[in-house]
C-alpha cells in the first residue's frame, strides 16, 4: 500500500503535537509495510497513491482543499480529525479584540476571523484560506467531512464531538490513539545525570500560550514548596502572554525553553509530576510521555483526557486557582501508581496506533470501491 500524508502548511515551520503524530504514524506504518510520503503542497497529483490521509480538521483551510483534491482524483480519504475548538478559552480567558469577539459571536466565526488574520499577519492567504473566507468556516467543515471515507479520531469522545457538531449520523471511524515512543521514553534506559537539582520537581512541557494556561499554573504555584519547570517556547502570537507569565513567575519557577524529545525524557525522569492544564486536550502527548516516565499527572478534564487517563490523574479547572493548587499538591504528595504507567504502555504505543490506522485504511478503501 502507498499512502500520501497531508496536513497544515505550517506543520514543520511551527511544529506541534500533530507534527509528532504524523511523523510517528509514518515511521510505524512503514514497519507494517506501508509506503508513506508527505506532501507539503495543497493539491498534488495523487495518482500514484492508494489512499490520501489528511490530518487536522481544525485547519480546514488546508483540509478542505486536500480532501477535495483527493476525491477529484478518485482516491479514498482517511481523516485524522485532531478536532477541538477552544471555545471556552476564547470566551472566558482570552483578552483583547479576539476575546471580545468570542463573547459575542459563534466559535466558527472566530475561527473564520483567525484565518483572515493569519492571511494578513503570517502570509497564509493561500487558495484554501480564500476558499474558506468565501464559503465560511462551518460550511467548509461540513463540506470536508462529507467527502471523508473514514475518520481516525484520537478517542471516542472526539468522534462524538465531531459528529455532534457536523451533524453526522453513524460516521465510519476507528479510534487511533495518541501514543508514547517507548524507545525514547524508556525509564530504565534514560540517563538523567546532570539534572539532580531538579529532582522531585513539577514539569509543564508545552508551548507557552493562553490555551495552555501556564499563567494560572504559575499563580497557583506561589508559596508552594515545589519547583516548577516550564519547558517550551512561547507561541509567536502570544508574546504578551509569555511576558506576563515571566513577570508573575516566582522564585520557584524555572524557564527551560525548548528541548528535544530525548532531553525531555531526562526531565521527566527526575520530576515528580507533570502539569498540562489546558483548555482543551486530545489528550496531550506530554501527559502520555510523562506517565511513561513515572510522573504523576495534573491535567484538565476539558477535551478527551478522561478517555485516556480515567481516575489515574489529578484533574483541575484551568481558570480556578484553588482547583489547580489542590491538584498540584495531590500529585506532588502522592506516590506514583505503577498501574498508570502499565495502562499507558499497554494501550498507547505507536505500534498500536499504526495497527489501528491500517485498519482504518482498509475501511476507507472498501468504502471507496463501493462508491
Amino acid at each position: 500500500m502507498k499512502v500520501l500524508f497531508q496536513s497544515r502548511i505550517t506543520l514543520f515551520s511551527a511544529p506541534g503535537g500533530d507534527t509528532v503524530q504524523m511523523l510517528k504514524t509514518r515511521e510505524y506504518l512503514k514497519k507494517l509495510g506501508v509506503e508513506v510520503d508527505i506532501a507539503e503542497e495543497l493539491e498534488p497529483d495523487v495518482s500514484g497513491y492508494d489512499l490520501v490521509h489528511v490530518f487536522n480538521l481544525m485547519r480546514v483551510q488546508e483540509a478542505w482543499l486536500q480532501v477535495r483534491n483527493a476525491k477529484r482524483q478518485d482516491k479514498p480519504v482517511a481523516l485524522s480529525t485532531i478536532y477541538g475548538l477552544y471555545t471556552e478559552y476564547e470566551q472566558k480567558a482570552r483578552g483583547g479584540l479576539l476575546g471580545l469577539i468570542a463573547r459575542h459571536s459563534s466559535p466558527y466565526m472566530l475561527e473564520y476571523l483567525k484565518i483572515a488574520a493569519r492571511g494578513v499577519t503570517s502570509g497564509e492567504l493561500h487558495k484554501g484560506a480564500l476558499a474558506v473566507l468565501g464559503q465560511g468556516y462551518y460550511r467548509s467543515l461540513k463540506k470536508t467531512v462529507s467527502r471523508v471515507d473514514v475518520f481516525l479520531p484520537n478517542s471516542d469522545s472526539e468522534m462524538i464531538r465531531v459528529a455532534r457538531e457536523m451533524k453526522l449520523v453513524d460516521p465510519p471511524y476507528v479510534v487511533v490513539p495518541n501514543a508514547v515512543d517507548t524507545e525514547v521514553f524508556a525509564y530504565d534506559e534514560v540517563d538523567a545525570s546532570g539534572l539532580e537539582d531538579y529532582e522531585g520537581c513539577l514539569v509543564c512541557a508545552a508551548r507557552i500560550e493562553g490555551r495552555k494556561s501556564q499563567l494560572n499554573l504559575v499563580r497557583a504555584m506561589k508559596d508552594l514548596p515545589y519547583r516548577l519547570l516550564l519547558i517550551g517556547q512561547p507561541s509567536p502570537n502570544h508574546m504578551a502572554y509569555y511576558q506576563q507569565v515571566r513577570a508573575e513567575a516566582g522564585d520557584n519557577v524555572v524557564f527551560i525553553g525548548a528541548v528535544d524529545h530525548a532531553e525531555l525524557a531526562k526531565y521527566y525522569k527526575v520530576a515528580k509530576a507533570s502539569a498540562l492544564i489546558s483548555w482543551m486536550e486530545t489528550p496531550g502527548l506530554s501527559s502520555l510521555e510523562a506517565a511513561a516516565m513515572r510522573c504523576n499527572l495534573v491535567i484538565t478534564e476539558k477535551g478527551d483526557t478522561r478517555d485516556y487517563f480515567g481516575d489515574f490523574a489529578a484533574y483541575c479547572e484551568p481558570d480556578d486557582l484553588g482547583s489547580v493548587r489542590n491538584a498540584v499538591i495531590q500529585a506532588m504528595e502522592q506516590p506514583f501508581d505503577e498501574a498508570l504507567r502499565d495502562h499507558v504502555l499497554d494501550h498507547y504505543t505507536w505500534d498500536k496506533t499504526a495497527q489501528a490506522t491500517l485498519k482504518g485504511y482498509g475501511m476507507a478503501m472498501a468504502a471507496g470501491k463501493m462508491s
